[in-house]
């Protein structure tokens, strides 16, 4: 990635001074700017008017977009307060700029962190850039291909499926699916439709599973479905069969005569976690924590291959990989195990709902 552009009509001037000191520091480090009215740019900065959000409409799914804009002072409830700002500008990530503060972030998954201002704009714009980069130029690996290969004895599941099922019953006893944003409420049905192609999401629902099937298949819940009820093969529940390294792409074994459901946009960390690990039978990804876990230095964005490779590196590591914890930082946690029964037993008793954020 080479190209930056700022966009948007936000044009609060307690931000001038931040917008050129972000500018001096991109270039400084070997990024080039697009300017004009529809710019073409790899990461743009949408500097948005609060009250009307308008969101820059990517030309392509890779572009990385951050919504920009600032408050006097630091809402009570961040993530409540900007979480809206950021679905309703189609963004990847949302910066809410407290002036002689801090810079808020907040993330599709809820994650929330700043970066304080040390009282330098320059040095501020410096660790901005340090926390942004990483984010930016990760590779998202959400595309899904459909083949309607499913055995006919699959159609109805299996106990694999069944498993499924109950881990899904046991998140929602354990308070760890939660849906606080529904997206119909925020955003209008054209910008619904945008935000499940940009995203590639059926909605906004948190946590995953799957269940290991053989030496390279495995189940795994869809993304936007009630993790609670996982029940309909090839729209709750999808066999993923294969990846595409070449084209970014997970493949997928569906029954015929159905509309099948994108896989979770963490099945690329799931498939790098079976391929390499033939000793894990199950995976459960959820938004809560275990204190003292090993964690991902950066909290890049679900769906990407880095997010996945930071994972299976700290898995690779562990003394034991078949019955891993690894945390992801501002996120949740990714944990391995034998069978769904074994991870659930393991982090029943010590699992805290609340993520910690760092900067």
């Amino acid at each position: 990635m080479s190209d930056i552009a700022f966009w948007g009509p936000g044009d609060d001037p307690a931000l001038a001074g931040f917008k050129e000191a972000l500018r001096t520091e991109w270039l400084r480090r070997g990024y080039e700017f697009v300017e004009g009215s529809d710019p073409s740019a790899a990461c743009v900065f949408n500097f948005v008017n609060p009250d009307d959000p308008k969101p820059f409409r990517r030309r392509q799914r890779s572009t990385y977009v951050i919504a920009v804009h600032t408050v006097p002072e630091a809402p009570a409830d961040v993530l409540r307060h900007e979480y809206p700002m950021l679905v309703r500008a189609l963004a990847n990530l949302s910066m809410l700029v407290v002036p002689g503060d801090a810079c808020y972030f907040v993330t599709p998954e809820q994650g929330v962190y700043s970066v304080a201002d040390p009282g330098d704009i320059d040095e501020w714009a410096r660790a901005l850039f340090d926390r942004i980069e990483p984010l930016a130029t990760s590779r998202l690996v959400i595309d899904n291909r459909f083949d309607t290969d499913l055995e006919p004895e699959l159609w109805d599941g299996d106990e694999l499926t069944e498993a499924l099922y109950r881990a899904g019953r046991r998140l929602d006893k354990l308070g760890l699916l939660p849906a606080p944003f529904p997206l119909e409420e925020i955003v209008g049905p054209d910008d619904l439709r945008w935000i499940k192609l940009v995203y590639g999401i059926g909605g906004l629902s948190y946590g995953n599973m799957s269940a290991r099937k053989d030496d390279r298949r495995y189940w795994m819940s869809a993304s936007g479905v009630d993790k609670s009820n996982l029940r309909e093969i090839g729209r709750d529940i999808l066999m993923v069969k294969d990846y595409d390294a070449e084209a970014g792409r997970m493949i997928l074994s569906v029954p015929p005569g159905i509309d099948p459901r994108r896989a979770s946009v963490d099945a690329i960390e799931h498939w790098m976690i079976y391929q390499e690990h033939p000793e894990v039978g199950a995976i459960v990804h959820v938004h809560a924590w275990i204190p003292g876990v090993q964690a991902t230095e950066f909290n890049y964005p679900c769906g990407t291959a880095e997010l996945a490779g930071a994972v299976a590196d700290i898995i690779r590591e562990a003394s034991e990989p078949g019955r891993c914890v690894v945390g992801l930082k501002n996120h949740g946690l990714t944990i391995t195990g034998p069978s769904l029964d074994d991870i659930f037993e393991r982090i029943e008793p010590v699992i805290e709902v609340q993520v910690p954020m760092t900067a």
